[in-house]
């Protein structure tokens, strides 16, 4: 049983499958490619160390689960396809079992097993454990997905029945093999230094299907946040305003049906309402990521993207991104985002948001520079959702009706009217007034006398002045929730669900 991005027990169905044909050797490969390596045009490094350490956590979780069931997790570090492939040959295995993959780096790996298994006269069986419709339920082939989400919606949530999550097993074989089970990877092995808990981070986030069902115990059942989740989810502060799954179901701690049906069973004794609805609502956009990613392939990370139209002649001003990344451009808003994004590995919905149209629509630079950094840095990174964002921000996404601006000072006045979020992260603004919070570069030599500041000197001058902002750019809006459940609107896919 070859565990990747499904690192549970709970509702996997590749697990399940395998269990039903016997004795099972649980296996996990911490894959050189994507430890190690660097991601595809600009060379950050591929996994950067919040995601790592998150990692780590779930399958040291995922391991000590399976112990209590009585099986064990053998853990290596290398090539996968060779690991599995000599391990496979070593205990004459009949098949190996895993949960599908539909991008190109994972299908490569997926690919190159088969050929090895092949080869000695094995099979690679594939399950559909990712997503929260099975593919075979959908009313249409995944060649045919629909390319704009509200018809994708439409068809799938009138025609298509969410399936029962697989229960967890209660006991699993040992298995008897006398192979070396393998220590599980520190952070100093991928070249990092231990991490110190960052105190202003929104949440501690710890990797594995433990911490991840205790989060949707908390979420649903404990706070009773569900029903408020539609007015809160623009927060920035906190670990209460939005769901923050994202970065167990982008691990796979936690299966989307295993969401969905809780959601459900909390619907029917403490009420629905739009909040409860939405948080279906951004299941449903993780489920069409991963279906336009599988039928658009590799145009989704290419620069015309699916559209595959002109674009803009955008740049690739290495200075210029260095401040973007390192959150040194002089505008706060983007600054406080891309500074907890550095120090965490999270960013809000809002955030991620702003900060990718900053950089594409207000730098003009390319896109594909923020998809990769943001690869890099996030800890719910998951591939058809993150590259699937970057394609709408960008208006090169198959929906022919995206074309998104973010007016930065608007978003900021609005979501952080009192620059809370901005001093939170930013503590040399801390005290500029709150009229000119979002607004330094428009301070006077008097006033950053009285904040105790220096423009240029304690802050950067700001890339792009925020008088730009003042002059009339309308700023992209996301369409409300519906009054009821018969009119939904188009609404916007959330980053960090």
């Amino acid at each position: 049983m070859w565990f990747r991005n499904d690192l549970r027990l709970d509702d996997n169905e590749s697990l399940h499958e395998a269990l039903a044909h016997g004795i099972i050797i649980p296996i996990y490969v911490f894959d050189d490619r994507t430890f190690k390596g660097v991601t595809r045009d600009f060379g950050f490094q591929k996994t950067g160390i919040h995601r790592t350490r998150f990692l780590i956590e779930a399958v040291s979780d995922l391991r000590k689960r399976l112990r209590e069931l009585g099986s064990d997790l053998i853990v290596r570090a290398g090539i996968t396809e060779n690991i599995i492939g000599d391990l496979a040959a070593e205990v004459k295995s009949k098949w190996v079992f895993c949960n599908r993959e539909r991008t190109e780096e994972e299908v490569i790996i997926q690919d190159a097993l088969e050929s090895k298994l092949w080869a000695l006269g094995q099979e690679l069986r594939y399950s559909r454990g990712k997503m929260l419709y099975h593919t075979g339920d959908l009313p249409f082939p995944v060649s045919q997905t629909p390319d704009v989400f509200t018809s994708f919606r439409k068809e799938v949530e009138r025609f298509v029945k969410v399936r029962a999550p697989k229960p967890a097993p209660e006991r699993i074989e040992p298995f008897e093999e006398t192979v070396a089970i393998g220590n599980i990877p520190t952070l100093n092995h991928f070249g990092f230094e231990e991490l110190a808990p960052v105190e202003k981070a929104v949440l501690p986030f710890k990797g594995g299907e433990t911490a991840a069902l205790e989060r949707l115990s908390y979420y649903l059942w404990e706070s009773n946040l569900a029903k408020t989740y539609k007015k809160t989810r623009n927060g920035l502060l906190g670990g209460d305003y939005s769901t923050k799954f994202s970065p167990w179901l982008a691990a796979g701690c936690i299966s989307p049906k295993r969401i969905y049906h809780d959601l459900k069973r909390y619907e029917s004794e403490r009420g629905s309402n739009d909040s409860t609805y939405w948080i279906f609502f951004e299941l449903l956009w993780r489920d069409f990521f991963r279906l336009i990613a599988k039928k658009q392939g590799n145009t989704i990370f290419q620069l015309e993207g699916p559209k595959q139209d002109d674009v803009p002649a955008w740049s690739q001003d290495e200075k210029l991104f260095q401040k973007w990344a390192q959150g040194q451009t002089g505008i706060p808003f983007i600054d406080a985002n891309m500074l907890e994004l550095n120090r965490t590995g999270f960013m809000s919905n809002r955030g991620r948001q702003n900060v990718a149209s900053f950089l594409v629509k207000d730098l003009k630079l390319n896109w594909q520079m923020g998809a990769e950094y943001f690869e890099s840095q996030l800890l719910d990174y998951d591939v058809a959702s993150n590259w699937g964002n970057w394609n709408y921000v960008a208006g090169v996404g198959a929906d022919p009706r995206e074309n998104r601006y973010f007016n930065i000072l608007t978003q900021a006045t609005r979501y952080d009217a009192k620059g809370d979020y901005v001093k939170h992260w930013l503590p040399e603004l801390k005290q500029v007034a709150e009229e000119k919070i979002h607004r330094p570069d428009t301070l006077s030599d008097k006033e950053q006398s009285e904040a105790q500041l220096r423009i240029g000197v304690d802050y950067p001058v700001a890339i792009v002045p925020t008088s730009k902002w003042s002059k009339g750019k309308k700023s992209f809006k996301p369409s409300r929730a519906p009054r009821s459940r018969g009119g939904r609107q188009r609404g916007t896919p959330q980053f960090d669900f």
